[in-house]
């Protein structure tokens, strides 16, 4: 397939990115392009322009901010799944980013491009809603938060205003005891889940205390658990709370499952997801 045509613009900074952005309505940032590009040869995005952004050191990154991590937006996966901040204060994170794809992908493709292309079969989203992460957005208007949970609107689509772009996503420093796990079913290794799950569970006495719990690929956007949360928090087992993970979600059927599939292997991944982090 041939993409629609368009111009292309390299941006010197990120000042020059915003000033490129505004030129047109309809234009769009590139980093490693993993994302957009498929889409621009099936004409599902038709930009006028694309900003390369891929070059922008200032926003390739993984540093302490307090009582957070700090990853910049064209920080490529692979440098996700590396970073020793990561693997020690926030490791779902790196250990996710290290399931993407294959190594070609990994080695171009950013989180920053992942998120903000708000593909519910996307790994990184559900785990960034399950942590409870922060997106810093800049526009026009300057800078804004946005709570991860509120970033992803529907399929493609996300909370950034016209002109604005994603500048670093903010994932909480877990403390030791907390225990996680992500799992996920795809057809083949590299293809996107087709279901998946995310799991946090503070522990205490050798219990679980609270967990959060965050699903791939059950409807338009990553999605809370929220009865299997509800259930845990009342006391219940793992095996009982886990199946209520499909419990008022409305899952796809596509090639790779039915909608009934896709709510037995909710509660499935879910309970596996759970009892690993548990563990």
């Amino acid at each position: 397939m041939i993409p629609a045509p368009f111009d292309y613009e390299v941006a010197e900074s990120v000042e020059h990115a915003l000033s490129l952005l505004g030129e047109q309505e309809d234009a769009k940032l590139i980093a490693g392009g993993h994302s957009l590009l498929p889409a621009m040869k099936l004409r599902i995005s038709r930009p006028s322009l694309l900003v390369d952004i891929a070059g922008l050191d200032e926003l390739d990154y993984v540093r302490d901010d307090g009582d957070r991590i700090a990853i910049g937006a064209v920080t490529r996966h692979k440098d996700v799944r590396d970073a020793p901040l990561l693997q020690e204060h926030c490791p779902i994170v790196s250990f996710t980013a290290g399931q993407i794809g294959d190594p070609q992908v990994r080695h171009r493709g950013t989180i920053g491009g992942s998120v903000s292309h708000s593909d519910p079969a996307s790994d990184l989203p559900a785990v960034l809603f399950a942590v409870d992460a922060e997106m810093l957005v800049r526009g026009p208007g300057g800078e804004r938060t946005i709570p991860a949970l509120d970033f992803c609107t529907g399929v493609f689509q996300t909370a950034l205003q016209e002109g604005e772009m994603l500048m670093e996503i903010r994932v909480p420093k877990l403390p030791a005891t907390t225990g996680w796990s992500y799992v996920k079913m795809s057809r083949r290794a590299q293809d996107w889940a087709t279901v998946g799950a995310a799991a946090i569970v503070p522990r205490s006495n050798g219990g679980i205390a609270g967990a959060a719990v965050a699903l791939t690929n059950m409807g338009a956007t990553p999605v809370r658990a929220r009865a299997v949360e509800q259930a845990l928090a009342d006391g219940a087992a793992i095996e009982d709370a886990a199946p209520l993970a499909g419990e008022g979600r409305n899952p796809p059927s596509d090639h790779a499952a039915s909608a009934e599939f896709r709510l037995h292997l909710a509660g499935v991944l879910t309970r596996r997801a759970l009892e690993q982090a548990a563990a």
